[in-house]
């Protein structure tokens, strides 16, 4: 807490907006810490997150005819996609306790950032996200939910090997994890003993696994059996967080502090630009756009009941990991679980495949933003939060 003295010899306490002053411990994305005590090296691993946030002024989405050069008013849901999957991509290639600074000029850092440039060649551009947005059913300049953000980076991850990692969307609050198996698991091939007598088959490798799982707790608001669950998952050391909301706002939740959750605003509109390999004093200036200086938060009974948690396993071990916490910590102690978590797929379930398919035609998410845009009054450069 800050103390001021003001005129007239009076005190003022102030609290600051990002991080509350207290005992209880603040968790962020799997990782706890003591508020008190570690609030500079909390706020060092927020400002650490990728932040994606609304663009202007980018080579336009859809074609040269296209008026789309902004993702204002309608892009903050693929921004969130964006900022969990830049999280998976961080965990993968320099680990879970890699910190950003104002001078990092790592190449891997770089090299993950430039995926997620406002240019068409991009993998995970807000070009390539809107625009394959399109397979499910949205045009450009429409909101995406939950669960259109979830299958669409599905398709997107693909693309990309130099990660080779892969998406599971699980449906139907169900999580079956022969399935997620069969996904992650690339079997090796085959190889020959020295005497060329007998073949053998090379152990199976795992690609790094993205869990995505879509959920509604409540109706207009969310029930209070849920809230529990939702917090305990953000404990769980393979967490990534929550891509959720509040009403007509999409935003990525991160962490929580007692009833409160922390999370990151994509409602700012910055210039569109390249960091390249920030050399230029605008590359470094531009490469700074991309971390927030300070978190938000709000109580957790304010948040909109469409949700998806995050988790990322970049090894088997991992999943195996998950796997148990979320039986131990989000299933057992609960009278009503956020999901449930099965070993095998029944025989008179439908293929996941043909779930995932009509996932979005069937999908009773709602999309958080529905403000039309000429209701926007907030100004060129920021979007206001009520």
């Amino acid at each position: 807490m800050l103390v001021y003295q003001v005129e007239g010899g009076c005190t003022m306490h102030y609290e600051p907006e990002d991080i509350p002053q207290t005992d209880e411990p603040v968790w962020i994305l799997g990782k706890k810490y003591n508020a008190i005590r570690e609030l500079d090296i909390i706020r060092r691993d927020i400002r650490s997150k990728l932040w994606f946030t609304y663009r202007k002024n980018f080579v336009p989405i859809g074609g040269y005819n296209s008026t789309f050069t902004s993702d204002k008013g309608w892009g903050c849901m693929l921004r969130c996609g964006q900022m969990v999957l830049g999280q998976a991509l961080i965990i993968l290639h320099l680990g879970r306790d890699w910190q950003w600074t104002a001078e990092t000029r790592n190449s891997t850092y770089l090299k993950i950032l430039e995926r997620f440039e406002d240019k068409r060649t991009a993998a995970f551009s807000i070009h390539q996200i809107a625009s394959m947005g399109a397979s499910e059913g949205k045009e450009v300049g429409q909101w995406f939910g939950p669960n259109t953000i979830a299958q669409v980076l599905k398709k997107l991850v693909v693309f990309d090997e130099w990660s080779s990692i892969t998406i599971h969307v699980a449906l139907d609050n169900t999580l079956i994890v022969n399935d997620i198996l069969k996904q992650c698991r690339v079997e090796g091939g085959t190889t020959v003993e020295a005497d060329g007598a007998v073949p053998l088959k090379a152990p199976s490798q795992w690609k790094p696994l993205l869990l995505l799982i879509p959920l509604r707790l409540g109706l207009s608001e969310i029930n209070p059996i849920y809230i529990n669950g939702l917090k305990t998952s953000f404990k769980i050391p393979q967490s990534l967080g929550v891509i959720g909301g509040k009403p007509n706002l999409a935003l990525y939740f991160i962490g929580c502090v007692e009833n409160e959750v922390i999370y990151l605003d994509p409602h700012t509109t910055q210039r569109s630009g390249s960091v390249g390999k920030k050399l230029e004093e605008e590359e470094i200036e531009m490469d700074a756009t991309y971390h927030c200086k300070s978190s938000s938060r709000i109580p957790i009974t304010g948040i909109d009941p469409s949700v998806a948690l995050c988790f990322f396993c970049a090894t088997e071990k991992d999943f195996k990991s998950l796997c148990k916490s979320i039986q131990e910590e989000l299933i057992t102690p609960e009278k009503q679980p956020l999901l449930e978590l099965c070993a095998e797929r029944l025989a008179q379930w439908s293929p996941v495949e043909d779930i995932a398919s009509e996932a979005i035609a069937t999908s009773t998410f709602v999309d958080f933003e529905h403000i039309d845009p000429q209701y926007d009054t907030s100004d060129e450069d920021f979007e206001l939060l009520g």
